[in-house]
């Protein structure tokens, strides 16, 4: 199993698992969706270094992000 780590944006610094290394990721967000693409190879391929790592950076959110009130 590969593990997506993400850059900038509200999910910045979150590892998530990934099923399908794609070049987008669009996660849940609150009540929207964010889009974070893939950039640069794939890190920890090796049989014994730990589980893949790939690098995915932010792009955009699908609606406007406002914080809550709580």
């Amino acid at each position: 199993m590969a593990l997506a780590r993400l850059h900038g944006g509200p999910l910045d610094g979150q590892i998530i698992p990934l099923g399908d290394a794609d070049d987008k990721l669009i996660v849940p967000y609150s009540e929207t969706q964010v889009v974070y693409n893939r950039r640069g190879d794939a890190q920890n391929t090796g049989d014994t270094d730990g589980p893949t790592e790939i690098d995915y950076w932010y792009d955009e959110s699908l609606e406007d992000i406002s914080p809550s009130d709580d």
